[in-house]
């Protein structure tokens, strides 16, 4: 009977997890179509379920959007490192930075919902940080990759730069991906690297491996 019972709960416990990951792919998708402005309706029609089922997985449109571009992120950021040059961890951490100005090359749906969202929320990338972003560089300036004096001043310069790089690329369309490089690499001595070493970063080879979204 134990093992019956068991054997209902996993399959359950898949059933669910298998809804779950189907509604996050509908957010994605609705993301790269709408935007965040898209409503719980337009989710559930999509996603062709009620909109109690959504509330049975999610707490709120919020917290499925989220969860929805933060997988995009993630896998995002696995693929953007495979295959990466060697290099120490501020010069790795600026070749995702870049990859992500060509992401409509790479990644057409992600480059959609950068679009979409950065279009009704253009510091949308300063707000979704939550710190993890600043801490990671905070590391790096105690280290001595970075400048640590200013610190928190530069943290705002870089941020309100690298935002204003993906509006220009993804929304504006202002720059092309080439040109958003170029500001980048100026953008750089915010951090209190050298116009050489700036050069160097900027002149690493990105590796682009095929992808499938």
């Amino acid at each position: 009977m134990a093992g019956k019972q068991q054997e209902t709960g996993n399959r359950q416990s898949a059933y669910s997890a298998r809804n779950r990951a189907r509604l996050i792919k509908d957010a994605q998708e609705i993301l790269a179509e709408i935007g965040p402005s898209a409503t719980i309706e337009q989710i559930a029609a999509h996603a062709e379920v009620s909109i109690q089922t959504i509330y049975n997985y999610f707490e709120s449109k919020d917290q499925l959007f989220l969860k929805a571009m933060r997988e995009m992120w993630e896998g995002f950021l696995l693929w953007s490192r495979e295959g990466a040059s060697p290099g120490d961890r501020f010069e790795m951490l600026q070749d995702v930075g870049r990859k992500l100005l060509w992401a409509r090359k790479t990644h057409p749906v992600l480059a959609k919902v950068l679009h979409n969202t950065l279009t009704e929320i253009p510091d949308f990338f300063i707000q979704a940080d939550e710190g993890v972003g600043k801490e990671v560089y905070r590391e790096m300036a105690a280290s001595g990759l970075v400048k640590e004096d200013g610190f928190d001043k530069r943290w705002v310069l870089w941020t309100s730069i690298y935002s204003g790089l993906l509006v220009a690329v993804h929304v504006t369309e202002e720059l092309s991906p080439a040109e958003a490089e170029e500001a980048y690499g100026i953008g750089l001595l915010v951090w209190g690297v050298s116009e050489a070493k700036a050069k160097k970063i900027m002149s690493r080879k990105l590796v682009f491996t095929p992808v499938t979204e």
